[in-house]
């Protein structure tokens, strides 16, 4: 018994010595878009869970559904957790031709082949438990031509070359149902957000109209789109932001000067590497010659860092390549080493529990051939990021300024500690291809209570040890007797 309360009396120094560390700032309980992450998933790629939808599926065949439904995305909820993400994306989950659900058939029907009402229902009700939100995709044209509205001839529609179906987009009826489609989908499945695809044609005063309907029969929601837009959606993505990130990071001593389009500090912007409708980042690496696992830490890093709202694909994780459909859409493979999810847990870790990180402001301080450093501040904390993304170990020298006075550099990934130099510089030196995230934190040279506590650890843990020795002896002395 005694043995066991010294046990307890130790685990409680050491979480002593874990209060007593420097730590980030919590997490908003209030967050705003500016503060989410999403994870982008195609749900009949992700895991299938319940085989009694899989009618005619082929795992084999990258046309055909590959069986993934609402009940696997619930099985497998907890590899998103682990990384961090705040936001599910679903896709479009609608009754639908293709296994993407690009051809939709439906926008009232889910796709059998995903599960049933309850089952999504199920899904959204565990996403919320879990603190996270969910949102899903509504294509507002491009659908089948034999979608429910088009075989009823219920509105106008133009045939598309593609084999495809567009609504009149300029008739009144159309967008009346289509408003309150959207809205009846949204709060019928109390979704968080809604992402509109296919725009083509609709301007942005009804699409403002249509964007103000959701906001306004679900508190809270969010508006997206996958195109850039003049409507006011609570954010877009940034076709340019993604090109540059892309030359970037898809090889080591790159040209980054792009990487200034981030000075407009924009944290509403979507920010991704990749979507589900083009070429992945890691089919580019690959192009390039380039180890994707290396290639995506490095990248990794800036993107859960620089300014705005990190998307990322499902599989990216795992470093999924292809080029186009269906060879960028496997089946994902959860028995695949899983390295890179620990650092996306991490870096989403840090991001979560930093406003600062999210929303602070950010100033590039370095910027020459992939080696890139920069700042995020506010009035309560600095961060300095740096990505030293080409083949040789960089250094740069940081002014006091830019980190304050009586001010040490601590890497929470690696752990790496930079004080100020005699000179008054901090010399930040990274080998090649990494990447450190530092916390400005106070210098007040030995962390006293730290010492203590370590001391008092150890000399706690050699008593225990004498005691367990000396009882040993005592044993063996009363069994020789």
């Amino acid at each position: 018994m005694k043995g066991k309360r010294l046990i307890g009396f130790v685990a409680m120094f050491l979480l002593f010595i874990s209060t007593v560390m420097p730590a980030a700032v919590s997490a908003k309980t209030d967050r705003s878009f500016a503060d989410e992450s999403i994870y982008d998933l195609l749900v009949d790629r992700f895991n299938n869970g319940d085989g009694k939808n899989d009618i005619d599926v082929n795992a084999q065949d990258g046309l055909a559904f590959n069986g993934g439904d609402f009940i696997g995305v619930h099985a497998r909820l907890q590899h998103i957790i682990d990384m961090g993400f705040t936001i599910v994306s679903l896709g479009p989950i609608f009754k639908t031709e293709t296994y993407d659900g690009r051809r939709a058939l439906s926008y009232t029907e889910l796709e059998p082949h995903f599960g049933t009402e309850d089952e999504l229902q199920a899904l959204v009700k565990e996403i919320h438990k879990q603190k996270m939100k969910v949102i899903a995709d509504f294509p507002l044209g491009k659908v089948s031509e034999d979608h429910e509205w088009a075989k009823n001839r219920t509105y106008k529609f133009t045939h598309s070359a593609d084999g495809t179906v567009d609504w009149d987009p300029n008739d009144s009826n159309v967008q009346e149902a289509l408003k309150q489609t959207v809205v009846d989908f949204v709060t019928a499945y109390n979704l968080d957000g809604i992402r509109l695809t296919q725009l083509d044609g609709f301007d942005d005063a009804y699409l403002n109209e249509l964007i103000a309907a959701i906001h306004d029969a679900q508190e809270g929601s969010y508006v997206l789109t996958n195109v850039e837009s003049g409507a006011e959606f609570d954010s877009t993505p940034s076709d340019t932001k993604m090109d540059a990130l892309r030359q970037t990071f898809m090889k080591s001593n790159p040209d980054s000067s792009s990487i200034a389009l981030f000075d407009d500090n924009d944290e509403t912007k979507v920010i991704q590497f990749d979507d589900l409708t083009g070429p992945r980042l890691t089919y580019d690496m690959v192009e390039a010659r380039m180890f994707p696992p290396t290639r995506w830490k490095v990248a990794a890093t800036a993107l859960f860092t620089l300014p705005g709202v990190p998307l990322m694909t499902y599989g990216t994780e795992i470093a999924v390549n292809g080029k186009e459909a269906p060879e960028s859409h496997p089946l994902f493979n959860f028995k695949t080493d899983m390295e890179f999810k620990e650092l996306i847990g991490n870096l989403n870790l840090l991001r979560n529990q930093s406003e600062t990180l999210r929303n602070g402001d950010f100033e590039m301080l370095h910027n020459e051939d992939g080696f890139i450093v920069y700042t995020r501040t506010s009035e309560d904390e600095t961060w300095l990021i740096a990505v030293n993304n080409t083949s040789e170990t960089a250094s740069v020298e940081i002014p006091i300024e830019k980190i304050g006075d009586n001010k040490k550099l601590r890497g929470v990934l690696d752990g790496d500690l930079i004080r100020e130099s005699d000179d008054g510089v901090f010399r930040v030196v990274l080998d090649r291809e990494m990447a450190e995230v530092y916390i400005a934190d106070d210098d007040k040279g030995f962390n006293t209570p730290y010492l203590i506590a370590t001391i008092l650890v150890y000399v706690i843990f050699l008593g225990f040890l004498f005691m367990i020795i000396k009882k040993g002896r005592e044993r063996r002395k009363s069994e020789t007797k």
